[in-house]
């Protein structure tokens, strides 16, 4: 029964600490909001500028699990390259260690329940309160009640110690030990999907006695090994190069944890040169245990990056060659598949609004492939042989694209929802707010793309063919909106600066007028006794192509207003 007492104990603390860490994360990244957009968009630098991002956001998040499923959807994108993720999930690595520099400095140095229970009550009443830094009290009420959880860690760990012998026996088993505790380490990651949680408890069983300090050190090793699962789960089903950016995190922990393993003790004893405050032999309740733990968990993930960075070309091409290119990947009848990982404990929304922002700019990059498409087939089919042939299978492919564009509308306007449903800052509603209706319009878009083919094709199959004057006089109009689809883009995820939308408005102006001289245009040619039906598919695709400029003039629009 005491086994069982103390087991029930520890696993209320270990719920509460994983509580108050979701709290004071949620409450971090509602005070960031949008802000973490700037962190990201560092990746496309250099592989030391990617590494500073990863760990710059991790560090704030406090989850290298949520930090490469990000990467993993970025690149699944088509927004970060295989080189530039790797990077990025090296800071990653180094990013999650602050978590443990946070419980060893804090929670084994002062008496925790002394200040855990004033920092709920402050941070609760922060909370409540209406003021504009309502969620620095989430942040302060997730710190109390985290290490409110860490206390009662801290007191229920000695009764593991004392009832369960077995786990010090196993603490003395030489190199099999750290076998054993590596194992141990990822199975406790895996089980509780944070890395930072399952250090901060094994933190807590070094202290209390009831594992080695050298076992412990290896226990940490299995959960670097472990906080890969969540960036594994997040690539099923993506694209290949997504695929590779998952292997190549499985790789850079898993062969970290290989040369590190055998090197244990070199490298404690590096650890316990670089850690000011020595260790005190047999000593149960030592503070300089967790530091020291700290600065391995650190020391190792510095040194892996520092060992594997130089090689990122070298650890792509390898990804590459484990994982082949699908040569049915960009098939038009594959079907679009969001992948969310809905986890209590990792959940973050902020960072799940940025992933649907990513989503959202590849739906542009569709919708502006459509016209493209239709544009080119426009253009050329006074030289086409076979016009018919070349109607029918645009209509077709647009088809595809077009039921592809609804099947992104569906899941992203979805996933949106469920961001929606969590607390969230004002900045970030009124971005889920915005999205939706750009998902809207570009859906619209597509829809229009596909109709205009469809004209297209019928006037084709009765002839209805357009001159070299018409073509000549449509070639300018069609390369504005083009232009004007690709500044939409681009700037997807971002504030319209003022530049950038009077840059907008005039390209909104300019497609207006050339809409006016092209009704103009079909107009004096039907005076002038021209096919009837010709002219007026004529003017019809001029009217549908100057209603994708105000599709993109809305979402410009939309762009350049700033959230409250």
């Amino acid at each position: 029964m005491a086994v069982i007492s103390t087991l029930l104990k520890i696993a209320g603390g270990l719920c509460l600490f994983l509580y108050g860490m979701k709290v004071m994360s949620d409450g971090i990244q509602r005070a960031a909001g949008d802000r973490l957009q700037r962190f990201l968009n560092f990746m496309t630098g250099n592989r030391y500028i990617a590494v500073l991002t990863g760990f710059a956001i991790t560090a704030i998040i406090q989850s290298s699990s949520a930090t490469t499923v990000m990467v993993v959807s970025l690149v699944n994108a088509g927004l970060l390259n295989l080189t530039q993720s790797i990077g990025v999930i090296m800071g990653a690595n180094i990013g999650t260690t602050v978590t443990a520099w946070i419980v060893s400095l804090i929670g084994f140095s002062l008496n925790l329940s002394q200040m855990a229970l004033p920092a709920v009550g402050i941070g609760f009443i922060c909370s409540i309160v209406k003021w504009k830094h309502q969620n620095i009290g989430d942040f302060i009420l997730g710190f109390g009640l985290l290490f409110m959880g860490l206390d009662f860690l801290t007191k229920s760990m000695p009764g593991v110690g004392g009832n369960i012998n077995i786990i010090t026996n196993l603490s003395n088993l030489g190199f099999l030990s750290y076998l054993i505790g590596m194992f141990a380490g990822l199975a406790m990651t895996l089980l509780i999907h944070s890395s930072s949680a399952a250090t901060a408890i094994m933190l807590t069983m070094a202290f209390n006695g009831v594992v080695s300090y050298e076992m412990a050190a290896s226990m940490i090793l299995g959960a670097n090994i472990g906080t890969t699962i969540d960036a594994a789960l997040a690539s099923i089903g993506t694209k290949t190069n997504a695929k590779r950016a998952a292997l190549v995190h499985i790789l850079f922990n898993v062969l970290g944890t290989c040369w590190a393993l055998p090197l244990l003790k070199p490298l404690l004893a590096l650890v316990n040169i670089v850690t000011p405050g020595s260790m005190t032999p047999g000593i149960i309740h030592d503070p300089m245990i967790p530091t020291h733990l700290a600065m391995l968990h650190t020391v190792f993930n510095v040194v892996n990056t520092v060992i594997f960075l130089p090689f990122v070309n070298h650890l792509a091409r390898l990804v590459t060659f484990m994982i082949k290119d699908n040569a049915d990947e960009d098939s038009e009848h594959k079907h679009y598949r969001l992948v969310y990982m809905s986890g209590k404990i990792q959940n973050t929304p902020e960072m799940n609004i940025m992933r649907a922002e990513n989503e959202i700019r590849v739906m542009a990059g569709l919708a502006l492939s459509m016209f493209a498409r239709f544009s080119g087939v426009l253009q050329s089919l006074l030289d086409t042989q076979d016009k018919v042939a070349a109607v029918n299978d645009l209509g077709a492919e647009l088809k595809k694209r077009e039921e592809y564009a609804d099947e992104m509308r569906d899941q992203i306007s979805a996933f949106l929802m469920e961001c929606a449903r969590e607390q969230l800052n004002r900045r970030s509603e009124h971005r889920i707010s915005r999205l939706l209706r750009v998902i809207t319009d570009l859906e619209d878009m597509t829809d229009d793309c596909c109709s205009m083919s469809y004209q297209l094709e019928n006037g084709v199959k009765k002839g209805q063919i357009f001159g070299k004057k018409e073509m000549d006089a449509l070639a300018p109009y069609l390369k504005l909106v083009e232009d004007f689809l690709k500044l939409v883009q681009e700037n997807l995820g971002r504030v319209l600066s003022e530049e950038t939308l009077q840059k907008a408005r005039k390209m909104e102006a300019s497609i207006n007028k050339d809409r006016n001289r092209l009704r103009r245009l079909g107009r004096k040619r039907l005076e002038s006794g021209k096919d009837v039906k010709t002219e007026l598919l004529f003017i019809e695709l001029v009217r549908r192509i100057e209603k994708l400029g105000d599709y993109c003039s809305a979402i410009a629009e939309m762009l350049a207003i700033r959230a409250g």
